[in-house]
């Protein structure tokens, strides 16, 4: 048999997971960082890939969650890049600069939406959209 979360079960794990983002005091909020190439296996591998991109994230990051998605909040969010590259995937870090997670980045059927994954230094990147969702079973 599988293992299987009610919806309220979802909701509490995604919150507290992005809960972990407004943690920390040496700055004032969590960060969102944009990289090039391939997610790591694990988020508690080192980043790979070339740093795109750093937004800061507001205080609260995310929303409260429904049906266990936590929707970024603040969106659109803009930045400004600062190397050149094609954006594969995202770390987002707490106030401390600790890993809390990492997903993928595009244009479309991707955690963090982007208004384009070719990125420039100097170049405005907009974030559009972005959830964190936390499995049924």
């Amino acid at each position: 048999m599988a293992t299987r979360i009610p919806d309220a079960v979802r909701n509490a794990a995604a919150d507290a997971v992005v809960d972990r983002i407004d943690t920390g005091s040496t700055n004032a909020q969590g960060r969102l960082r944009i990289y090039t190439g391939t997610q790591p296996a694990s988020a508690n591998t080192a980043p790979s890939g070339t740093l795109l991109a750093e937004v800061s994230l507001a205080n609260p990051a995310f929303s409260a969650s429904s049906a266990g998605v936590a929707t970024l909040l603040g969106t659109p969010l803009s930045t400004t890049g600062v190397a050149a590259g094609t954006a594969g995937w995202f770390r987002i870090v707490d106030r401390d600069a600790n890993t809390v997670l990492d997903g993928s980045a595009g244009t479309s059927g991707t955690e963090l939406i982007l208004n384009t994954t070719t990125i420039s230094i100097g170049a405005t990147v907009q974030i559009t959209a972005g959830t964190i969702t936390m499995p049924a079973g």
